[in-house]
């Protein structure tokens, strides 16, 4: 019911020339009851936690910006892992509700827009996350944040991206939009280099497809 809710609301806010207002709304409406966002799971997401394992990931002495953080969790590991962390949502009442359930976290809770970023975070951060941002906006935008997020890394910074995929010929289906490999091919052709990528089912039930990439600057 979540999901179709969020659908709901992309649709009705895509409809006034508003692509982005539906965040607020939803995470606005939803208050405290955390299960009515859809991608809350309150916990790291599992694809970030299986690859820092596998990576040995420390972050002592470096930074790290989490892109479209929603509650938290994934800039609150990455701080566990020794980041420096700031982590932004579009929605400020997201934001306030990480300030809510971390009152003591040490991550800085921004609001900001991935289409709008502050000058200041131009190559900042030496690792980005962006995970399931991408696939949650209208086509017509996502060049636009794909070009905004891969000018955020430091140089030999790394960026790790985490989304559905699916292959060109595919439906797009609705919202979360799985992504294509040519779309993602858009972080290199702005420069970054692609240092691996995997194709792969995840552990949900069913199991989806996803796509997890990590470029350096």
């Amino acid at each position: 019911m979540s999901r179709h809710r969020a659908q709901q609301l992309a649709s009705e806010f895509l409809a006034r020339a508003d692509a982005k207002g539906w965040f607020e709304a939803l995470y606005s409406e939803a208050g405290n009851d955390y299960a009515a966002v859809p991608w809350a799971d309150l916990a790291p997401n599992p694809n970030l936690v299986e690859w820092s394992i596998t990576q040995g990931f420390k972050g002592a002495g470096k930074t790290a910006l989490v892109v479209g953080c929603g509650y938290g969790d994934d800039a609150e590991f990455l701080a566990e892992l020794g980041f420096e962390v700031v982590a932004f949502d579009v929605s400020p009442t997201a934001i306030a509700q990480c300030n809510q359930r971390f009152p003591n976290s040490p991550v800085s809770y921004q609001v900001a827009d991935v289409l709008n970023p502050p000058a200041s975070w131009c190559q900042g951060f030496d690792f980005v996350l962006e995970s399931y941002t991408l696939q949650v906006l209208p086509p017509e935008l996502r060049a636009v944040a794909i070009s905004k997020i891969s000018r955020l890394i430091t140089s030999l910074g790394q960026l790790l991206v985490i989304a559905r995929g699916r292959e060109e010929a595919d439906s797009p289906g609705e919202m979360p939009y799985p992504l294509t490999r040519k779309e993602l091919a858009i972080f290199e052709n702005l420069g970054l280099s692609n240092q691996s990528f995997e194709d792969y089912l995840d552990q949900e039930n069913p199991p989806v497809r996803r796509f997890r990439a990590l470029y350096t600057a």
